[in-house]
């Protein structure tokens, strides 16, 4: 009993002597963690040349709006932009003329919600929301998203226009039934914004490859590939090729890359030689990254020329032709 008195004693004393230079690492962790930008104002950035997505978004940042509301909204002007055949109502269909939907959305907190292979409703990237917000679950799929969106009141509504459908009906007299990749320099909006509050949010939809393979998801629904928001870090969007996405968890990657200290332009470019690295077809296909930190800065990088991606401040809003990896 002696024995068992000294050893329990020796082991407190051990744990009180090791755990004061611990708690004190953990406390100045989280003191840096926790660093607070005062001068930081309100900004969004939007992939591609989108004014109407990213005037939206400002126009609630403007008025005091959160972040979350902002990207929100700010996407869904392309969703129900029926000449952007790459996002929403009028996309392209997969190979059997199904128009189907992916779409995913973060707030400063790190919730998330995500929908995929959603058919039937324009507005993906809402219903994205009501799954984070209203449901104990992160991603619905396919007949149980649809479901889901009707019972939220969402309308059901035939999204494959005439324009889309004639287009599709031609492809498949050449194709050989193979999905086109990159069939147009302009595909996914993703979208990151800082409000007034400093906080970051974002949010990334969807058609999906042109004449795709039915059922086929590519990154943009999925929360670290499509999108990344970290709110002591900052966030980032990807765009292009979802399976070379995916494959590097490629906005997650942006977003730990800027926490180690790459500015976002830096962390795009290094997200996209890695793709470049481990794919010796790269130059048959396109991926870009959009990127913002918690300061404000921005970044943008792909491996093809002619991406550019769009910003909206204070200062006014502007398009970056973003470098690219030739």
């Amino acid at each position: 009993m002696k024995r068992r008195k000294f050893l329990k004693n020796s082991s407190l004393s051990t744990a009180g002597l090791i755990s004061a230079p611990v708690l004190a690492s953990c406390q100045e962790a989280t003191s840096s963690a926790t660093t607070t930008y005062e001068n930081v104002k309100p900004i969004v950035i939007a992939t591609w040349n989108v004014p109407n997505a990213t005037n939206k978004a400002w126009e609630v940042l403007e008025k005091g709006g959160t972040a979350l509301d902002a990207v929100e909204e700010g996407v869904k002007m392309e969703e129900a932009d029926t000449n952007n055949q790459s996002v929403g109502k009028g996309g392209r269909p997969d190979r059997d003329g199904n128009v189907t939907l992916d779409a995913c959305i973060m707030d400063s907190k790190g919730n998330c919600g995500a929908v995929v292979y959603l058919q039937n409703v324009t507005h993906a990237v809402s219903v994205a929301r009501k799954v984070m917000e209203d449901t104990p679950h992160v991603m619905l799929a396919g007949i149980g998203a649809e479901q889901f969106a009707y019972e939220q009141g969402f309308p059901k509504e035939n999204l494959l226009t005439e324009k889309s459908r004639l287009e599709w009906e031609e492809w498949k007299k050449e194709s050989k039934y193979q999905p086109v990749i990159n069939i147009e320099n302009h595909d996914t909006i993703g979208m990151v914004a800082i409000d007034s509050e400093g906080n970051i949010s974002g949010a990334c939809t969807t058609s999906g490859m042109a004449y795709k393979m039915a059922g086929r998801v590519g990154d943009s629904p999925i929360i670290g590939s499509g999108l990344f928001v970290d709110n002591e870090v900052g966030g980032a969007a990807a765009t292009g090729q979802g399976e070379e996405v995916v494959k590097t968890v490629g906005s997650f990657l942006v977003v730990e890359l800027m926490r180690q200290g790459r500015s976002p332009q830096e962390a795009c470019e290094e997200a996209v030689a890695r793709i470049v690295k481990s794919n010796p077809n790269h130059k048959s296909f396109q991926v870009g990254y959009i990127a913002i930190n918690k300061n404000g800065e921005t970044g943008g990088y792909c491996i093809h020329s002619g991406f550019s991606y769009r910003v909206y401040s204070e200062e006014g809003h502007r398009n970056i032709e973003s470098e690219s990896f030739l």
